[in-house]
Parts: C-alpha cells; structure tokens; sequence
C-alpha cells in the first residue's frame, strides 16, 4: 500500500502573531477596575525575544553573586616544612625538598578549591539594558506584566496587599492564578523605594518590592508576575534609566 505524501503547503501550520497594542495598555485601580490607558515606547516594550541574550546576562549575574566557602590550603600555607627532610644523595631514598609537599600526608593540595576566585563576566551595559526591555517586552506580550495606578499605603497592611492582589486576579484575565498562594509569585515596582509597601509584602514568600531603579535582568525574570505602581512616573524612570546616553 503506498505511502501517501504530503506536500509543503499541508505541513506549513498558519499561526497568528500575538501582539500588544502599546499606545493603549489597560491601567487598573486597587479596586481591579480600569481607570485609564498608558501609550508605551515600542523600543522597550515592543522587542521580539532574544534567549541567547537574556541568557547571557542572567548566568553573569548569577555567577557574581557566587561566594565560595570552600577554601584548600597550598604546600605555601600549611605550616611547617621548611627544614629538608634528609640530603639530598647518598640516603637512597627518593629526593624531597618539604615534607609539605602535595604528595607528603600533611602537605599542602593542590590545584584545590580556593574562596578568592573570581567567577565574574563581564557584560557590557548596553547588554544589561537591552535585556531588561527584553524581558518586559516578553512579559507583557504573555499578559504577565499588569500596571496599577497608584499603591499608597497609610500604613504597613499585610492584609490590604492581599485584597488588591485579588481584585487584580478577578479583573484581568491573564492574573488569573495571583490570587492563587501556589502560583502568586509577583515583583511589584515603584517608581521610588516604599517603605509601608515593603512591609506589607514581606510577610508574602512569593511576592517582592523593589524601586524602578533596582530592578535587573534576574529579579525580573524570577517572578511570573510584574506589576508596575504609578505607571507613568515609573515607566518615564526606566526609559531614562535605559535609554544610552
């Protein structure tokens, strides 16, 4: 029985592009109800996904921030050894110059682990940059970025963090599972640091403030969720921050 053959036409799958209307993103209240729209700048919110990137600029922070404990001493550390075991002929026995030698029981190690290596790499901070915009530009593109007019506390509230974080699950249909404890890991960002906004998130094992200006390649990526308070003065922030200059 013959195969039967396809052709190039029926292997070729039509798939949509998603795309994202940058001159109206929702913005939401505390209430989850929209109160107005943010035209954002496509050169940062608008970049297609670059993994080689993003990539690149994620394991150089991860490495830096290695601290290693384990730490060998060398023959040149260990104390003792500095007297010649016996002469050099006429013993018979083979030639020794220290009895802390790597080869002697009590001698130094070598090519052992040390705690002063560097695990540093160097990447430019146009790359940094350009991932960050990546990143976001991924983010909202997979309705995991949500922007939240304003997130003023009186004071430090715990239980008030919680509500807004379900009013925005129950308004936008991609947040979904934040109200969720299993799945609510979200990076909130403001436009300066907050002090009653940290507070009231600290009690919270997947959530975390930072200020627009700390925010970097690894934070952002390690949480699904990003919500961004008072959009306009935090988005005209990053652009400054990013923008070369």
């Amino acid at each position: 029985m013959a195969k039967k053959t396809t052709t190039t036409k029926e292997k070729k799958v039509k798939t949509e592009k998603k795309t994202v209307d940058l001159s109206k993103v929702k913005v939401y209240s505390k209430e989850g109800k929209e109160v107005s729209t943010i035209a954002l700048p496509e050169n940062f919110f608008g970049l297609s996904w670059n993994g080689y990137l993003v990539h690149q600029v994620i394991t150089s922070l991860q490495t830096a921030a290695r601290h290693p404990y384990a730490h060998a001493r060398t023959r040149g550390e260990v104390s003792g050894g500095g007297k010649k075991p016996w002469r050099q002929k006429g013993t018979g026995r083979a030639r020794h110059g220290s009895t802390r030698s790597p080869i002697w029981v009590g001698g130094g190690v070598a090519h052992g682990p040390r705690n002063d290596k560097n695990f540093d790499r160097k990447v430019n901070k146009k790359a940094k940059d350009k991932a960050i915009a990546t990143i976001l530009s991924k983010k909202l593109l997979d309705g995991e970025m949500i922007f939240l007019d304003k997130l003023d506390m009186a004071a430090p509230k715990t239980v008030e963090v919680k509500n807004v974080l379900a009013k925005l699950a129950a308004a936008e249909a991609g947040f979904g599972k934040l109200a969720t404890k299993k799945y609510n890991a979200a990076l909130i960002v403001t436009p300066r640091g907050d002090k009653n906004v940290f507070l009231s998130t600290r009690n919270f094992k997947n959530l975390e403030t930072q200020d627009i200006a700390s925010i970097n390649p690894l934070t952002i990526s390690k949480y699904k969720y990003l919500i961004v308070s008072s959009p306009v003065e935090s988005v005209a922030l990053l652009v400054d921050r990013l923008k070369n200059k």
